[in-house]
């Protein structure tokens, strides 16, 4: 299968559109896990519909894109699985015992976790400025929620939220290469069967406490954390990391915990302190960082790169 035209401009704002419709889903979902709404049972809203969404659109449009390779079906099931499955439910059960900024600090180590798996598994060469981009948004992130002083941490939150770095990590890399072989639509419909499969085996649909999400506000706040927290967000990610490496997009990503900050600045009231300031234009910072490095951006992107210096790439 031939190299998909990348375009690293495009991939840069499908990153940053989807950190951006993130940041408002996170603050929208504590609504809702506040009216007692398990957060498994949110992770499983997000998979099911999203699933039922993209595989109807898919259908109508072009059922051929639901066609994969028998072979790709556990690199696609990791991906739905541990990836979408898993960077939902580990994330909705963090923001229950943390403070969303907090919750989105320790979640977004999953960059600087993906960079070192990179390295030391795949063995894959990586630039330096690279490297340093990745540390300076996590120091910037750090900054801006105010995780240098959270006071009292609630350690099982904490758990969930180091789970999900991890997951978020998986799921930016089989995501990648996923996306090497399979157009974003199929990626997506694929990947969310298996999550919806996942979670109607271990949670029957006909259990699911629907009578937790009856006002108009919490439906609305459903509708959105369906579409506009994941069918649209996660399409971009997919989109994205077949124009950037899986590397570049988790930095471009982690402008997340800096919009929410900003975001809620006007809707809970929640002024940023200067250091917080300082602490968000570190990320901004670290984002231009990673889009002006040409030089090891092109390097990565060159034919044959990935399969150089990854054993494991798939074939193209």
């Amino acid at each position: 299968m031939s190299t998909p035209h990348r375009s690293p401009r495009l991939g840069y704002a499908l990153a940053a559109t989807a950190a951006t419709l993130w940041a408002l889903n996170g603050s929208l979902a504590r609504f809702l896990l506040d009216d007692h709404v398990p957060p498994a049972r949110l992770a499983q809203l997000r998979s099911v519909f999203a699933f039922a969404g993209f595989a109807v659109a898919v259908a109508l449009v072009r059922p051929a894109l639901l066609r994969v390779s028998r072979r790709d079906l556990p690199r696609l099931a990791f991906f739905g699985i541990v990836g979408l499955t898993g960077v939902n439910a580990f994330y909705f059960a963090a923001i229950a015992r943390l403070d969303i900024g907090v919750a989105l600090t320790v979640q977004y180590l999953g960059p600087l976790l993906l960079l070192l798996w990179l390295k030391i598994v795949h063995h894959r060469v990586l630039p330096a400025d690279l490297w340093g981009a990745a540390a300076l948004s996590a120091l910037g992130c750090l900054l801006v929620v105010g995780a240098y002083d959270p006071g009292s941490l609630d350690a099982v939150g904490l758990v969930w939220a180091l789970a999900a770095a991890v997951t978020f990590a998986c799921y930016l890399l089989s995501g990648e290469q996923a996306g090497q072989r399979y157009a974003p639509a199929t990626t997506l419909v694929w990947g969310f069967g298996f999550s919806a499969l996942f979670w109607c085996i271990t949670q029957p649909l006909w259990t699911f406490p629907v009578g937790r999400i009856s006002s108009p506000r919490d439906v609305a706040f459903a509708v959105y954390i369906v579409i506009g927290g994941t069918m649209i967000p996660f399409a971009c990610i997919v989109t994205a990391v077949r124009h950037l490496p899986a590397s570049r997009v988790a930095v471009v990503a982690t402008l997340e915990p800096v919009l929410g900050a900003l975001i809620a600045w006007p809707l809970l009231g929640q002024a940023l302190s200067p250091i917080q300031i300082a602490g968000g234009l570190l990320v901004i910072g670290a984002v231009i960082w990673v889009q002006t490095g040409r030089q090891g951006l092109e390097a990565e992107l060159a034919p044959g790169y990935e399969r150089a210096h990854d054993p494991q790439a798939p074939l193209r």
